[in-house]
């Protein structure tokens, strides 16, 4: 019995010895150890810019709609799309037989009013005459000269109505006010159109392809950091890989509301010497606002960074400026903040002897990958938390521990 009993306690020790030699083994070969649980990038100096962009389209420094002052009947065409034209050049003209008959009735009237008064003017002179003679009355002399009167009046009605109508009938030929070319024709031979209300719209005539303008929305929130005379890089589909270049031209205080979202027009000058860029197309449009050489940045990963558990919760580093950010002061690689530069507060987590310190930094522009620090007892070479490998080396563990048993 008692030989029993000793062979199941040492067959228990046995046991315990194994299980605690095999957690011992696999933890060593299978825990992680704390640097590799995080993922790091160092903190170095580098040029940053900072760009805004927005989508717009190119379009004609000067575009002219040309349209018709009088209805009537396209009669003839003489230019198409892409046509050249000159100024005053003949573009289009319209059937001018109801105008050219106004127009006669006009002249007709001027003859009829012209012989009125010359009546008139005879009767005037002989009531004077006769009243000189004592034959006729006063009333008689006003009469006639009410009459020569009217008559001049009628004359000029007359004139300014065949004025009108040579107006009329000279605006059945469409001229070209500009030179340029003919980007759109809306009209054809045979078509009528009603200067009604509104003027109908012919042609539209850019005037110089040479020069062009983009017209693109910027957000609300980019509109304060865009000043004229800034340059602008674009690039559109017809191209691909190319860049060219503009100038902010204006930006427009009119807004555009579209779904509660403010956007702001801005025109961007553009030479387009070899007219390859055409109006209508879509550009995307970037403005460099803020540039700065040689300074301290930090990733964007490291700044949205929250760890999930442990690591050091301390104030940060012995002496520096942890929690207090832009608002103590801090210094970033003992520089401070320039005067009246724009910074906002950030974290930073870096690791130190396998803890996490958090640094509080303050910040300046960003490119969307890194940001500027201008501020913060943060250091070139600080080996920066960009978020953690755990979870992964984890999983990376089990699948080789499935593999080797």
């Amino acid at each position: 019995m008692k030989k029993l009993l000793r062979s199941q306690m040492a067959l228990f020790f046995l046991a315990v010895v194994a299980i605690a030699a095999g957690i011992a083994t696999y933890r060593q070969l299978y825990m992680v150890a704390p640097e590799p649980q995080y993922r790091l990038q160092s903190v170095e100096k580098g040029d940053i810019s900072q760009v805004v962009s927005a989508n717009g389209t190119i379009n004609p420094v000067t575009l002219v709609s040309v349209g018709t002052q009088v209805s009537g009947t396209v009669k003839k065409l003489h230019v198409d799309f892409n046509s050249k034209v000159e100024k005053g050049q003949v573009l289009l003209e319209l059937d001018d037989a109801l105008l050219s008959a106004q127009q006669k009735q006009g002249l007709a009237n001027v003859k009829s009013a012209t012989a009125t008064l010359e009546l008139a003017t005879a009767n005037e002179a002989r009531a004077l005459a006769l009243f000189k003679q004592e034959y006729v009355s006063q009333q008689e002399v006003d009469t006639a000269l009410q009459a020569r009167k009217a008559a001049e009046a009628q004359l000029q009605l007359a004139r300014a109505a065949v004025e009108k109508d040579s107006a009329n009938l000279a605006y059945s030929v469409i001229r070209s006010p500009v030179s340029g070319v003919v980007v759109d024709r809306s009209v054809d031979v045979g078509q009528t159109v009603a200067a009604s209300l509104q003027t109908p719209t012919l042609f539209k005539i850019a005037q110089d392809l040479s020069k062009m303008q983009i017209h693109a929305n910027f957000a609300e929130a980019d509109i304060g950091s865009i000043r004229i005379g800034q340059a602008a890089h674009f690039t559109v589909d017809a191209f691909t890989g190319r860049h060219f270049q503009g100038e902010v031209m204006q930006v427009r205080l009119n807004p555009v509301i579209q779904q509660n979202v403010v956007t702001y027009d801005v025109v961007v000058n553009v030479s387009n010497p070899e007219q390859i860029l055409l109006p209508g197309m879509t550009a995307y449009v970037s403005i460099t606002v803020a540039e700065r050489k040689g300074v301290l940045l930090a990733p964007n990963a490291a700044l949205r960074y929250k760890p999930s558990g442990g690591g050091k919760r301390g104030g940060g580093r012995p002496g520096g400026a942890a929690g207090g950010g832009a608002a103590n002061g801090g210094t970033a690689s003992g520089g401070t903040a320039k005067p009246g530069q724009d910074a906002f507060s950030g974290k930073v987590y870096v690791l130190e002897q396998g803890e996490l310190v958090p640094i509080s930094v303050s910040l300046g522009i960003t490119d969307n990958r890194n940001t500027e620090i201008v501020g913060g007892e943060i250091k070139e070479g600080d080996q920066a938390v960009v978020g953690e490998a755990l979870a992964s080396s984890a999983q990376g563990g089990s699948s080789a521990l499935r593999m080797r048993f």
